[in-house]
């Protein structure tokens, strides 16, 4: 067998996985020294009232729930004679996203790998290949779409000024106001055409100052398609799902905000907003699982800057990243083999009742 062709073939085949390990590796090295800073004020927790742990689990396991209830809303559909309503389970749909969530934490891709193992399960329950790819891409656009309002929805509240750092559960309040806010935002932009053009357009030019094949008539048509492809999946349903999309973000918001008023922090729920919105979007850096480390350092540095102090900073951070980051990927492990588990007994039960598993 000729040899270059079995080479081409591991390097087409291996070749991108090595590079992405390669530079995850560097990654890696370059946050660790921050990760164990980070990781050093562990001790540090043991001040914090037992209470706010409880606070915060419940406010992740909100935001979790937020999008097991969008995987409902994007996979219903009508099924049967007579036009009824199915979807997956509660079930599925958080063991899906458990799995997928931990995979992209841990596993080099992020998002992209957390959507490939979300939706294997999603199929293997049963639900048609295409929907599936569809949904979670509309998932992704809408959700993707709910973290870029935040900096805009922040920049007047940044301008108002009060209210006081020292009322830093104000910021409680602010995620709900947020959150109609970004519903009412979103419908806006579901239903209506011209305003999303508008928004491409202005966009488009702000965007050729730095990419000159990207114009104005580009970019709206292409915010256009993406808008579309999101009330075509959730039509019927548009309000739901921006609920579903805006309270993810908002209960991740407030567990950060809870974070902080554990520790006594004083800042104003304005810019902790805009330090959330930033951190967000570090963790949607391919260079490490997650934003491992860059959205630590990044979170941690962007508290100090709006007066919390430097301490309390590295300790909230921990604190937020250890139930939001870090307590997902058990339970995650432990959805993936309940449904491995699930899918052994289901096979084995149809194997003894003379019904292949796959029929």
């Amino acid at each position: 067998m000729p040899v270059i062709p079995v080479v081409s073939a591991l390097v087409r085949r291996w070749g991108a996985r090595a590079v992405g390990l390669v530079v995850t590796a560097i990654g890696l090295y370059v946050v660790f020294p921050g990760l164990l800073t980070l990781f050093g004020s562990w001790p540090s927790l043991r001040d914090v009232a037992l209470w706010w742990f409880v606070v915060l689990v419940a406010l992740v396991v909100g935001s979790m729930a937020s999008l097991w209830w969008l995987t409902r809303l994007a996979l219903r559909r009508r099924t049967g004679p007579d036009g009824e309503w199915s979807t997956v389970s509660w079930g599925t749909a958080a063991s899906a996203h458990l799995a997928g969530n931990a995979a992209g934490k841990v596993v080099p891709g992020g998002p992209a790998t957390a959507g490939v193992v979300q939706a294997r399960l999603l199929i293997q329950s049963g639900e048609p290949a295409g929907e599936v790819a569809s949904a979670i891409t509309a998932m992704g656009l809408l959700t993707t779409g709910i973290l870029l309002m935040l900096p805009i929805l922040t920049i007047p509240a940044l301008l108002i000024g009060p209210p006081p750092a020292r009322q830093l559960e104000l910021g409680l309040v602010v995620s709900l106001v947020v959150a109609v806010v970004m519903v009412a935002l979103s419908a806006t932009i579901l239903v209506w055409t011209p305003f999303v053009v508008a928004v491409g357009r202005i966009s488009g030019r702000l965007l050729h100052l730095v990419r000159r094949d990207a114009t104005a008539d580009s970019v709206a048509a292409a915010l256009v398609t993406a808008r579309d492809r999101v009330a075509a999946s959730f039509r019927g349903r548009r309000t739901r799902a921006v609920v579903a999309a805006a309270g993810n973000r908002m209960f991740d918001f407030a567990a950060l905000v809870a974070a902080l008023a554990a520790l006594g922090a004083h800042a104003r729920p304005s810019e902790v907003m805009m330090a959330y919105a930033v951190a967000q979007a570090l963790a949607l850096i391919p260079i490490t699982p997650g934003g491992l480390g860059f959205v630590e350092s990044g979170l941690t540095t962007l508290l100090v800057l709006i007066g919390v102090s430097a301490d309390q900073a590295v300790v909230a951070t921990l604190l937020y990243r250890l139930i939001a980051f870090w307590l997902p990927i058990p339970l995650g492990a432990l959805a993936w083999t309940g449904w491995r588990l699930h899918l052994h007994l289901r096979g084995h039960t149809r194997g003894r009742s003379g019904v292949e598993p796959g029929d």
